[in-house]
């Protein structure tokens, strides 16, 4: 996921939506924030702080609410370049309701709003500069994405439907808004609010909505184990094995395909490992085949361990 650079940027303010609970990632959220769940050598949280940065974010929030102390502690151990920082919730407010919690964050200015689990490099400066243009409450960047086609444009650019379920001739919702202040108020409350729903309801009312259509770009929803597993072996690329600092890897270990193996691991001698994530301070006893998994920190592996999660 390196190399996604803006040629110019706009200056704006931006959000990371992350206080959900991460079911669709469960276990590996079981013990910490989605956001904090590593891709490759670094939690999926720097790439998108990154990312909005590169495009002209000046300053970022973050909601959280599920391991919210986990999310607060690294945020604050972290430094970007801009400030970045945590909204939390008490109670979980749901999309809109996040949005809402932090009107006292935004300026007169539009600005982005991105689900914190995907993986992209869209590029948000042309989706900022259409929005501006077009002076509607919301913006929602879409793309030709089949498993996620719920979403009807007319030929004016207005969304003017939002379905439950994908249907032929839609088009995708990509997890990137731009924003008008405005909307804000437009957002039930308090308490917790669906920020699709309120998109709806603009819809029904006759506009408001629009959308900036993307192509050519690189897109990962990383809603899913088997998503998961693609978005490091698409970051691992070529180099196929990536050992990060202060592992132990045994001479006589075997690689099978590809691997990302995290910091202070320990690869004891013939052990192997393929198509697999093993996360910080994981050790794999001699001898031991891992394949097709996912090892989570800390742990020891002393038996085989094929296509599962431990």
């Amino acid at each position: 996921m390196e190399g996604y650079f803006a040629t110019e940027k706009t200056p704006m303010k931006a959000m990371i939506l992350a206080a959900g609970f991460g079911t669709r990632l469960s276990p590996l959220t079981d013990h910490r924030p989605k956001a904090l769940v590593p891709v490759g050598d670094r939690p999926l949280l720097d790439y998108n702080v990154d990312y909005l940065r590169r495009h002209g974010a000046e300053a970022v929030v973050i909601n959280a609410h599920h391991k919210a102390a986990q999310l607060e502690a690294y945020v604050s151990a972290k430094g970007w370049g801009i400030p970045v920082s945590v909204r939390i919730e008490e109670e979980i407010l749901g999309t809109g309701g996040g949005i809402r919690n932090t009107a006292d964050f935004w300026d007169d200015e539009p600005f982005i709003v991105l689900n914190g689990d995907i993986l992209t490099d869209i590029d948000l400066r042309a989706a900022y500069r259409a929005h501006c243009e077009a002076g509607r409450l919301a913006s929602l960047v879409l793309h030709a994405c089949k498993p996620y086609s719920q979403v009807a444009v007319d030929a004016e650019g207005t969304i003017v439907d939002i379905s439950a379920a994908p249907r032929p001739g839609r088009l995708a919702f990509t997890g990137i808004h731009v924003l008008d202040p405005r909307l804000i108020e437009r957002i039930p409350g308090p308490g917790f609010a669906d920020i699709v729903a309120c998109y709806r309801r603009l819809i029904m009312k006759g506009g408001g909505v629009g959308a900036f259509l993307s192509t050519g770009h690189r897109w990962r929803d990383l809603g899913s184990i088997p998503e998961y597993l693609a978005a490091n072996r698409d970051w691992v690329g070529l180099r196929r094995v990536f050992v990060g600092p202060d592992a132990q890897v045994h001479p006589s270990v075997r690689f099978e395909d590809w691997a990302v193996v995290g910091a202070g691991a320990v690869l004891e001698a013939e052990a192997v490992v393929g198509r697999s994530v093993l996360w910080e301070g994981v050790s794999v006893a001699a001898g031991i085949e891992v394949l097709d998994s996912i090892v989570t920190a800390g742990r020891r592996i002393e038996r085989p361990v094929c296509g599962s999660i431990r």
